[in-house]
């Protein structure tokens, strides 16, 4: 049997474009409250390591409108919401591990009066002197995890034997997710002692399974309930499970709706964020900057628990080639432990600091040669069918004809003399000029999470109602599966309507993380759509005297042989026949392995790639920057709807920008986090976005794997071009350089980060 499953490309809006601008988009805080909804405000530490020697809670139950607190005796279950490992508790007894961990929470008639009540608690603290950065985690050897190696080829005899070598190390700084949604759950009991929790998060089922667990229930007690979040970026994979759970914990003590809705200040304070990273290295290089082999030592933040930070931390071990193929590798991953919030899920998910890592040696080998940088990358960049480090081959690679393409289409090297002639008669204004490709694989790193479901039913009017296991964060991931459904069934998108992602409808889902949402979900949906075509292909043989093998789904019709039928007619006498219109979908990712003692395997269903050249201009008295200007040629196969994609590529760009320029995290020394609101935190706005952002899709036969529509990913890979602006600002602070001297000059590349770099190079260039 055949039937056509064409798959096209449109140019439409998000589902919920006109709903997110008029304001009537629901979030779970615009969830219409039960009678009764109790607030909830949670008692959180004030130091970042020591004991509690009392605590006294008296003063906080008497408040006004308080209906009662709950500390760790008051869990039914496990007081622990760890994805992987154990360690991530709910409430603290007497060990205090980081700045903002949670003690106790508070229901009570408002959010107002929940809020006033904790500030209540007496709590008596005997302090300890806390590990906050990573230098002294590593002198201390304190590591969350066990470190990784991970050795290819023999780089101490390729270091050793190369013409050129060069030691360095460079910091890349975290970065807060800053959702526009913050983090909420409100919790509704039910009948039969069962729950149904609202909340803003990217991994329903397992709301669903730690919630079950805290309260000592059975999963099937727990439905969990999601249409839409407020942003994610990775700060709601696994840092919302706490959330629900204390909202949960209320709910289950006090029998009443309980709403957990926390603050900006408290959302900075109490939820893990990128992760920052230490570099430390020794490369070797032939003249025309070939790299030979490289000895590599990168220690992460992770914060006082595990959390994500294993799988995090492995694919920035599998990112720190990014598009080069170096032959000869030794990698030291150390995870370390500090008294701080743990560090989670960050789009890219450790891959942007792998990547971030290589383009800085890359351009330290350039200033050593004194050769234009781009040139090193080209020489570097990988072939087809060429290797990775741990042993997948590439076999579907486009970077070089991108780098190629892109190197042309932005007129770099005439950009480049001019860039030179301009800084050349300038004294205090200087402007740095970057390329940097990218290459991003795609699939989660921990295989089992490769799996997606979905529930499709047809209804008699012709109309389709779907869900599935993923979540709409703003990616437009519902407007693609209403698209590959309407294409599939040969109808129109208005007759699509998906629900909420839902525990009752589709069970034990993956996060929608790992930029596979698309992939894995849309695979998932086309599955369950060909059983039901599969039916109604059984249907018209028998009931039409039809003997072909094809029938065409289009323009609402049904097509076989020279007849043709309605859409909506068709599932209708199939309805009167008792042919099953429903069915269930499951996508497992295919080819996809990965030995967890070396790292080595095919972690990676394919790779997507992209390149991007970033102009900018730096004051050298004040350190203030300026980005001009941004062209990018980015890979994202058979694109399903351009329009998202280039939603997705200039967003994650200006996320990356954010990273690399202005985003500081900073601690103090006593672990007190001090960024923790948008007037000492700076995102991106408007005037940080150049007027001159020019954005193209690559054109090519779409992806070499089995993807719907030969689609390619695109959450994730872009925010890897942003590396092109720190490189260009480094660009510019080196032109100061009479002696071609590499700047040092770690990121975020802030304006107090660049004057001290250009005042170390004129240090430098006297000595």
């Amino acid at each position: 049997m055949a039937h056509s499953n064409k798959i096209f490309s449109l140019e439409m809006p998000h589902e919920s474009a006109e709903k997110h601008v008029s304001g009537l988009a629901n979030y779970t805080d615009d969830i219409i409250e039960p009678d009764g909804t109790l607030h909830a405000a949670i008692g959180w530490s004030k130091i970042s390591k020591g004991k509690i020697l009392k605590m006294d809670l008296r003063e906080v139950i008497k408040s006004k409108g308080v209906h009662g607190v709950i500390t760790k005796k008051d869990i039914p279950g496990i007081n622990d919401v760890g994805p992987v490992f154990k360690g991530d508790y709910i409430f603290v007894d007497k060990r205090i591990e980081y700045f903002g961990q949670p003690i106790f929470a508070v229901a009570a008639e408002t959010t107002e009066l929940a809020r006033k009540a904790v500030l209540k608690a007496k709590i008596i603290y005997k302090k300890e002197k806390p590990i906050v950065n990573i230098k002294d985690a590593l002198k201390k050897k304190s590591y969350i995890l066990k470190s990784r190696n991970l050795i290819n080829g023999n780089p101490d005899r390729a270091i050793k034997y190369s013409t050129h070598k060069l030691t360095g190390e460079i910091q890349s700084g975290g970065q807060d997710h800053f959702y526009l949604e913050g983090q909420i759950a409100l919790t509704i009991p039910t009948e039969d002692n069962c729950f149904k929790v609202y909340t803003s998060t990217q991994h329903p089922s397992e709301t669903q399974q730690i919630v079950a667990k805290v309260l000592n229930q059975n999963f099937n007690t727990i439905d969990v309930n999601v249409r839409r979040i407020g942003g994610g970026f990775g700060g709601k994979e696994t840092q919302s499970f706490i959330f629900a759970a204390i909202s949960s914990l209320l709910s289950k003590k006090f029998n009443k709706p309980v709403k957990l809705r926390i603050d900006r200040d408290e959302d900075m304070i109490l939820t893990g964020k990128r992760h920052d990273f230490y570099f430390k290295y020794e490369v070797g290089f032939t003249s025309k900057g070939k790299i030979n082999g490289i000895d590599l030592v990168m220690a992460s933040r992770c914060g006082y628990s595990a959390d994500l930070s294993q799988a995090v931390n492995d694919r920035a071990v599998y990112n720190v080639d990014n598009a080069y193929n170096i032959p000869n590798i030794k990698i030291i991953s150390h995870r370390c432990k500090t008294n701080t919030v743990s560090n989670t899920a960050f789009r890219g998910f450790g891959a942007p600091q792998g990547s971030f890592c290589i383009e800085n040696i890359v351009d330290n080998i350039a200033n050593f040669l004194n050769i234009d940088a781009h040139k090193i990358r080209k020489i570097n960049l990988y072939k087809k069918n060429n290797t990775t480090h741990y042993g997948m081959k590439i076999t579907d690679n486009t970077i070089d004809e991108i780098y190629n393409k892109l190197l042309s289409t932005s007129n770099y090297f005439k950009r480049r003399k001019e860039i030179q002639k301009y800084n050349n008669s300038n004294k205090f204004l200087k402007k740095g000029l970057a390329i940097t490709p990218a290459k991003f694989g795609i699939s989660f790193t921990t295989t089992h999470l490769n799996q997606g479901g979905a529930l499709v039913h047809v209804y008699t009017d012709g109309t389709i109602h779907l869900n599935h296991g993923g979540v709409e964060m703003g990616q437009g991931l519902m407007t693609k599966i209403s698209q590959i459904t309407a294409n599939c069934f040969g109808i129109n998108v208005d007759k699509i309507r998906i629900s909420a992602t839902n525990t009752e409808k589709v069970a034990n889902t993956s996060a929608s993380a790992a930029s596979a949402s698309t992939d894995i979900n849309g695979a998932a949906v086309l599955n369950a759509i060909e059983k039901i075509k599969k039916n109604l292909f059984i249907f018209i043989r028998k009931n039409f005297n039809f003997n072909g093998n094809t029938i065409i789904f289009e323009n609402n019709y049904v097509y076989f042989g020279k007849k043709r039928i309605t859409f909506k007619k068709l599932v209708s006498l199939a309805y009167l026949n008792r042919v099953s219109l429903s069915s269930s979908g499951f996508y497992k990712t295919p080819k996809i392995y990965v030995d967890k003692k070396t790292l080595r395997g095919r972690p990676f269903l394919y790779f997507c790639y992209g390149a991007a050249v970033s102009e900018v201009i730096i004051d050298t008295l004040t350190g203030e920057n300026k980005l001009l200007k941004v062209d990018i040629l980015h890979d994202v196969g058979n694109s399903i709807n351009p329009s998202i994609d280039y939603g997705q590529i200039e967003g994650g760009f200006v996320q990356g920008l954010g990273w690399l320029t202005s985003e500081e995290i900073s601690w103090a020394n006593n672990g007190n986090l001090l960024v923790h609101s948008p007037s000492t935190y700076k995102i991106p706005v408007m005037n940080d976005i150049p007027i001159n952002f020019n954005t193209k899709i690559h054109k090519n036969k779409g992806n070499t794997e089995d993807t719907v529509n030969k689609s390619k990913a695109v959450g994730e890979p872009p925010l890897m071009l942003a590396i092109s602006v720190w490189l260009a600002i480094r660009d510019a602070v080196a032109s100061i350089s009479e002696s071609s001297l590499a700047p040092k000059l770690n990121a975020p590349a802030t304006p107090e980060a660049i004057l001290m770099a250009i005042n170390d190079i004129r240090l430098r260039e006297k000595q």
